[in-house]
């Protein structure tokens, strides 16, 4: 009997498995003893386990201060975008007025504009209002999503009219339409939205690199930039055992909301 392999199948099966090695690596790597990470770099378990790559970076380094730093910047920054996105998407799609078109147009192209554009006229502004080195400085800037707005503005056009206007019959206000019909009708839409916004900002570089210098205020991302010495050396396993740990929540939100996002995705056409 034959078995038929079908060439895509296999090349999907091949990407897969390539993107999973840097993942792989950057585990086993912070498991393994250090005179092993690049003589037996190639084997993916590492024999033996070892934590003291772990232990070196907390006690190296005010972890718990950066995980907390990242934790209250990638809440607050996917609560207001969440919040800002379902205002601008429910006005956008329940009320008429003139320019409304216009104006999604607009929220659109500005998806389009480089993040690099915009980096130094946005330090500019908060190092004249003396925001730096604080959470405004990383928070403030991306209070608002086109991207949250575009997917929820498609999502509550789904939504029937005559329920909505049902609900107008019997006296509820825009603010109970919004919050009692619109949000619980669209809410796996909301929740998926609301886990890539925090997915992107827990992982964020560039604009912290930015306007972070104190290491108090550190985020994660720049916290790994501890471990290279001046000499330019990279102490790799400590390194690795901090990316792992860095790891660890965007994974576990992603899985816990992951059937959210699957169906958000498939039942909500772009229209």
């Amino acid at each position: 009997m034959k078995i038929k392999v079908n060439p895509w199948q296999l090349l999907l099966l091949l990407s897969l498995l390539l993107s999973f090695f840097p993942l792989v690596w950057m585990v086993s790597t912070a498991l393994k003893q250090t005179d092993q990470i690049f003589s037996d770099f190639l084997n993916p378990i590492p024999l033996p386990v070892t934590l003291e790559h772990f232990i070196h970076a907390f006690n190296s380094s005010p972890l718990h201060r950066f995980f907390l730093n990242s934790f209250v910047v990638a809440t607050s920054v996917t609560a207001f975008q969440v919040l800002t996105s379902i205002f601008a998407a429910y006005a956008l799609t329940q009320f008429v007025f003139k320019g409304r078109q216009a104006l999604f147009y607009v929220i659109v192209a500005s998806m389009l504009i480089p993040v690099l554009v915009t980096m130094l006229p946005n330090y500019l502004l908060l190092s004249k209002w003396g925001l730096l080195n604080t959470y405004f400085a990383v928070i403030l800037p991306q209070l608002a999503s086109g991207m949250g707005i575009f997917f929820l503005r498609q999502s509550f056009r789904t939504i029937p009219k005559a329920l909505l206007e049902s609900a107008e019959v019997e006296g509820a206000t825009d603010w109970q339409k919004m919050w009692l019909i619109v949000v619980p009708a669209v809410r796996p839409m909301i929740v998926a939205i609301g886990i890539i916004l925090f997915i992107n900002v827990w992982n964020e570089y560039f604009w912290p690199l930015m306007v972070i210098n104190k290491q108090n205020m550190f985020t994660i991302p720049l916290a790994l930039q501890l471990f290279i010495n001046s000499e330019g050396g990279t102490s790799w396993g400590p390194m690795m055992a901090v990316a792992t740990l860095a790891s660890i929540p965007p994974i576990v939100a992603f899985l816990l909301v992951q059937k959210h996002i699957i169906s958000s995705f498939l039942s909500t056409g772009v229209k």
